[in-house]
């Protein structure tokens, strides 16, 4: 895609931002499954995602990206949450074994709202990012309310996407230019 080509694209959604900011704001959503059998965590794809070969990155649509169904492209953003998701199912049914805690099924939810004004660049006082990023659990098992605490609580705790997300590393970026490349 060519620059007049992004811009033609993204030109009314930017003025839809301008005029009518809360059709800006949205929330992504991703969600994986547990079972009683593996120390895994399915993630919910679509079908057209789920049979592709590889995954893409692209623009999300809100931001002038194809629909993802069709192009195969997912946005950043919900990678960044099923990420989350994963790491969470998997972190949680690890600690759950080791806490001889049976799960039988479960969902992890994850969902982060987000306002495109900012990163399309439409108002440079809104954020660019997730404003607030939300995480839950639905278990089936028979552990007593208190355990199933102390097991959610130990899993935010060991949970590394969680962890990088609510304490914010220090980032490094750098960029070098390759002859010929």
């Amino acid at each position: 895609m060519d620059a007049p080509t992004l811009r033609a694209k993204q030109a009314p959604l930017k003025d839809t931002y301008r005029t009518t900011p809360s059709s800006a704001l949205l929330t992504l959503k991703t969600s994986g499954t547990l079972d009683s059998s593996t120390l895994t965590c399915k993630l919910s794809t679509g079908a057209a995602l789920a049979s592709a070969k590889e995954k893409i990155a692209g623009l999300h649509p809100a931001a002038g990206g194809d629909d993802p169904t069709i192009s195969g492209e997912l946005c950043s953003g919900d990678m960044l949450l099923e990420a989350l998701v994963a790491c969470a199912g998997v972190t949680l049914k690890a600690v759950a074994t080791a806490m001889e805690i049976p799960i039988r099924s479960g969902r992890v939810l994850a969902e982060g709202d987000l306002d495109f004004r900012g990163t399309m660049g439409v108002d440079k006082g809104a954020p660019v990012g997730f404003v607030e990023v939300r995480l839950g659990f639905e278990l089936d098992t028979d552990a007593e309310v208190g355990k199933v605490e102390k097991l959610v609580e130990l899993t935010e705790r060991y949970c590394v996407v969680l962890q990088t997300i609510s304490k914010g590393p220090r980032v490094v970026v750098s960029a070098r230019k390759i002859e010929g490349g």
